[in-house]
């Protein structure tokens, strides 16, 4: 079993040392280089092809990643827009880390600390430092490197969590395996899907992880600069209609910040919220439960008149 240690040794969060230097927003290049190689590894699609089966794959894994993301990596361990039980609460935190986007505690953490300080000079990925920042910069440096446990210490007390951010990596290795090995089962016994275990961790995995980072990514960029503002907050959030069909909710960004509690980000019946559907499905099967509303005095900010008439008619019932 000495890999096995190996293994655990280079994939322990704990154990990885930092460049020593006097610069702690510095970039650390040694977790550029593999973020650089799952876009090059995109490229090998023009030599392993494609199949319906590798795209279908694709666009499974990356819905239902984004899905953990934003519904329990977001609303969930960020938020507490709504409660769960400890299996349901580990199963979506293992899906949501095999997005690559580190493990629920550090995302959760730097996320509480974007709303704390959200724009500011504290902001871990606020535009004022810049689209690169923003967009990616800020998590391939040293100073978020490590996850910000005073900011999470309500699920620092799961001993599963811990260790799932702990070694976070072997998730989406696993992944890689598991994609491999289905894709060899199907060329050896269904040759006619046209698929192969290198065809379906390119697409299942590279592909659609680097799609699905980007768009995650987007929201804490292209959110703050595009899009329109209904309501007055202290940041530059703002709603984005496209943003939100990528993302399955989560563009409706300025909604989001004037109300973080709520487990439903687009406010009003237009606003398509996917993953409040599926969250309000999972409620129907008794998976989650006590999902927040938006309460009407928040809802109804930005139209005072519309407020006061919601609130005489409730008074009169």
């Amino acid at each position: 079993m000495e890999w096995v240690n190996r293994l655990l040794s280079w994939a322990d969060n704990d154990q990885k040392s930092l460049p020593l230097h006097d610069q702690p927003d510095r970039t650390d290049w040694g977790r550029v280089w593999p973020f650089v190689l799952m876009h090059v590894f995109c490229f090998a699609a023009l030599w392993v092809g494609y199949s319906a089966v590798a795209i279908a794959v694709a666009i499974a894994l990356y819905l239902v990643r984004m899905f953990a993301i934003t519904a329990f990596f977001h609303r969930y361990f960020a938020h507490k827009s709504f409660s769960t039980s400890r299996p349901v609460q580990f199963i979506f935190a293992i899906i949501g880390t095999a997005a690559t986007q580190r493990g629920p505690l550090w995302w959760a953490g730097h996320h509480r600390q974007h709303h704390t300080a959200s724009d500011t000079p504290a902001d871990p990925h606020s535009p004022l430092h810049g689209f690169w920042h923003s967009h990616c910069g800020w998590f391939l440096g040293t100073r978020h490197f490590r996850t910000p446990t005073q900011r999470i210490k309500d699920f620092t007390q799961y001993r599963e969590l811990v260790w799932l951010d702990r070694f976070d990596v072997l998730v989406p290795i696993l992944l890689c395996i598991i994609l491999w090995c289905v894709g060899e089962a199907l060329a050896n016994y269904l040759p006619q899907l046209h698929t192969s275990g290198l065809q379906l961790v390119i697409w299942g995995y590279f592909i659609s992880t680097v799609v699905l980072l980007h768009s995650t990514l987007a929201v804490n960029s292209l959110a703050h600069r595009i899009g329109s503002q209904r309501y007055q907050t202290t940041d530059d959030s703002r709603n984005n209609w496209w943003l939100a069909l990528i993302t399955l909710g989560e563009g409706w960004h300025n909604n989001h910040h004037h109300y973080a509690g709520s487990a439903r980000q687009g406010f009003f019946w237009w606003e398509i919220d996917i993953s409040y559907y599926l969250l309000r499905v999972m409620e129907k099967l008794g998976l989650v439960w006590d999902l927040r509303a938006v309460p009407h005095h928040k809802k109804w900010a930005h139209k005072p008149d519309r407020l006061a008439t919601l609130t005489v008619k409730a008074s009169s019932r």
